[in-house]
């Protein structure tokens, strides 16, 4: 059985009690975690387990294995704190979801471009296109649209779309419904003001990227 991903239940979650399932060296897997694994583009969070830092998590099918340092004295059953960076794990939902209304709005109105790379962390969130031209063409319309989206407050409905092989989904009621297995704010207006810079990583590539400014 798989660990229960409680940032998925309710990623506002900073801290949760779990148990050690398995111990392979420095390698852990956990009963449930609320300390999200690198997936779509969306970093890792940074925190501890049993008050030993997580140095990697990587998620391999649906389990979540995580590396602590070699020098930890955990054992299987032992009961253990998980703690995350609040902090850094808001922003990144934030920036998370920026980019995700950057990319639905691009996809509506510029006739579908090809996305090629995504990175979100806690400084801020790029999204690669296949583009020719300068993409920042695209910035007062994209702004205005996200200002627009953003003031309304939306709900931002996140569930299963197949829970038995956890596919997920995020969905703002008339504006999209997206397959994405990150975790997300509740509201639109939890972002606050952005600022868009564009950057060209190479030939017929553009790159938006997305920074928080508050």
């Amino acid at each position: 059985m798989s660990v229960i991903k409680l940032f998925w239940i309710n990623p506002y979650l900073a801290e949760c009690d779990a148990m050690i399932t398995t111990v392979s060296g420095n390698l852990i897997t956990l009963s449930q975690t609320i300390a999200y694994a690198f997936e779509g583009g969306q970093q890792s969070d940074i925190g501890t387990i049993g008050g030993y830092e997580i140095l990697n998590a990587e998620l391999i099918n649906s389990e979540i294995f995580y590396t602590l340092n070699e020098s930890h004295s955990l054992s299987v059953s032992d009961k253990v704190l998980v703690l995350i960076d609040w902090e850094k794990r808001y922003k990144i939902m934030r920036l998370h979801f920026a980019a995700e209304l950057v990319l639905e709005a691009l996809y509506q109105n510029y006739n579908h471009p090809e996305k090629i790379g995504a990175n979100i962390t806690y400084d801020k969130a790029r999204v690669d296109f296949y583009w020719e031209g300068n993409i920042s063409e695209t910035f007062e319309f994209l702004e205005a649209k996200l200002k627009e989206i953003i003031k309304a407050d939306l709900e931002i409905i996140s569930s299963f779309s197949d829970e038995e092989n956890e596919r997920r989904y995020w969905e703002i009621k008339g504006f999209a419904k997206v397959d994405c297995g990150g975790t997300h704010i509740r509201k639109t207006g939890e972002i606050g003001t952005l600022k868009l810079k564009r950057a060209n990583p190479g030939k017929g590539k553009e790159r938006i990227e997305i920074y928080l400014c508050d």
